[in-house]
């Protein structure tokens, strides 16, 4: 079992329960953050002293409060851990459940686990853990589903874009020219169009409207 693993969580009840599933799994060396900041300052001294972390258990979100933060957010915390400690296993342990963002954490960050925060999060957190040690991805339960039935399609980088320009009330003619200033490739109208098509056929939307709305629904825009 791992031996050395840091919590970064901001609320007391979600760090003193997750502290309490380390200790039943009797993890030696456990640390606690409420900052962002915090953590990824103990993983760069645990670097320094060559006793790297083997796990980073973080939030997504955290409150701002008196303590200015450089790092706002669990997102940005593993980006900067990861870029020091490429190796380290990350499990994130929050209440967001949009299928989406749920499933870009682990496309664009190769998180190793997500377990959502909910009545059954001990266990869950506990069989994330064991997974994580055996080389496995874990995500909890509840959530297997509903990802798997959205990821009917797969979003592609490319299919966010298009979203997100839509989004912000580009219209679907004028896409070409703001992908060919981002140097994004493909970027024919007839490549935005059939992409876009093929979106609103796989998703069932009957227009541009429905297919912007499910992308805030499940929070990939």
């Amino acid at each position: 079992m791992f031996s050395k693993i840091l919590i970064a969580e901001d609320h007391e009840s979600s760090n003193f329960s997750v502290q309490r599933v380390l200790e039943e799994l009797k993890i030696p060396d456990v640390d606690y953050v409420y900052y962002c900041d915090d953590a990824l300052a103990f993983v760069k001294k645990a670097l320094e002293n060559e006793l790297c972390y083997e796990v980073l258990i973080t939030d997504l979100s955290f409150e701002e409060d008196h303590h200015t933060q450089l790092i706002k957010n669990g997102r940005e915390l593993i980006k900067c851990c990861r870029d020091i400690c490429p190796e380290l296993k990350v499990i994130v342990f929050s209440g967001e459940h949009r299928v989406g963002v749920i499933d870009l954490l682990f496309k664009e960050l190769n998180i190793n686990a997500y377990v959502k925060k909910a009545r059954s999060d001990s266990s869950e957190l506990k069989k994330a853990i064991e997974a994580v040690y055996n080389g496995n991805t874990y995500i909890s339960h509840d959530l297997k589903l509903p990802i798997k039935s959205a990821n009917t399609l797969e979003f592609s980088n490319f299919d966010i874009t298009l979203l997100k320009l839509l989004s912000d009330g580009i219209l679907q003619k004028n896409i070409p020219k703001k992908l060919l200033e981002q140097n994004i490739y493909p970027n024919s109208l007839s490549s935005v169009e059939k992409r876009i098509n093929m979106m609103k056929l796989s998703l069932a939307a009957k227009n541009t409207e429905e297919l912007i709305a499910f992308g805030k629904d499940i929070g990939i825009i």
